[in-house]
């Protein structure tokens, strides 16, 4: 892996020099350690949202159905990492379907970096349901390292709400009527001291917090892949009245696969 931007003060992309190599996970975190205010700082209390996707060359955020095609060994790495940072990972209930999501595991090579910081052993899994169409058997909701949460509107099914409960699922209500609000969302995990937070999708999650206006950070992976088609992009849902500028914080590069992060520019409402 190399890094693109910004630039090391002694390396060039002509001459890529010691970086042009694979990078330990404790690099990467290094390289994607939330801000201080997502940690208590200058913000205490505030939550601060951070988006993982993929995409191909042409725009699509998944093929068949599903990410892992256009994913890669760096990418993952990538991705376990920012799972490593996270409070809280928060997901669509039609990707946990999809994908078939698991509880996040603990892992060794972030245990000394999460007790630093005051965080558990593994992230807690937040998925966003209105209509609560989930399969609360499945071991994400019975057999967590951490308690799964389940967001939803104050008028979900009683029906499904009694059974994610049983399930030992934690229900967070969010939203009036059935919808989910994603402001609330995020100010809801935050009161549960869930402040750093990541979401992996869908792209109909994603398009709602970026229509929300809370998204504060865009992790991106292109992927050097063209698949046609007509998936969905990485953001999918209403539309802003005015784009919101975001500001590139770094750009690596390996295999061909270039690992973009992006800022909302301090300029832009908070």
């Amino acid at each position: 892996m190399r890094r693109l931007f910004p630039l090391p003060a002694t390396t060039t992309v002509t001459e890529p020099g010691p970086e042009d190599r694979e990078w330990s996970l404790d690099e990467l975190a290094d390289a994607y350690a939330y801000p201080e205010g997502a940690a208590g700082g200058a913000e205490p209390g505030r939550a601060w949202l951070r988006a993982n996707m993929v995409s191909s060359l042409d725009g699509a955020a998944h093929h068949e159905g599903r990410s892992q095609p256009l994913s890669g060994a760096a990418d993952m790495r990538i991705f376990g990492t920012l799972r490593g940072l996270a409070d809280a990972v928060v997901v669509g209930a039609r990707t946990v379907r999809q994908e078939g999501y698991r509880p996040a595991r603990a892992r060794e090579a972030f245990a000394a970096r999460r007790a630093a910081a005051g965080q558990g052993p593994a992230p807690a899994i937040a998925v966003v349901s209105a209509r609560l169409d989930l399969d609360f058997s499945l071991p994400l909701f019975t057999e967590p390292l951490v308690r799964t949460l389940v967001l939803t509107g104050a008028d979900a099914p009683a029906a499904a709400l009694r059974e994610a409960r049983a399930s030992g699922a934690e229900v967070v209500v969010a939203g009036e009527g059935t919808g989910v609000d994603p402001a609330a969302a995020v100010r809801a995990l935050a009161e549960r001291g869930h402040t750093r937070l990541l979401t992996e999708g869908g792209p109909r999650l994603l398009g709602q917090f970026v229509a929300a206006g809370v998204l504060d950070e865009l992790c991106l992976t292109l992927a050097p892949l063209l698949t046609a088609g007509s998936a969905q992009r990485i953001a999918d849902g209403p539309a802003v009245a005015v784009p919101e500028r975001f500001s590139l914080v770094s750009l690596l590069e390996e295999g061909g696969f270039l690992f973009t992060r992006y800022r909302r520019s301090p300029s832009a409402p908070q």
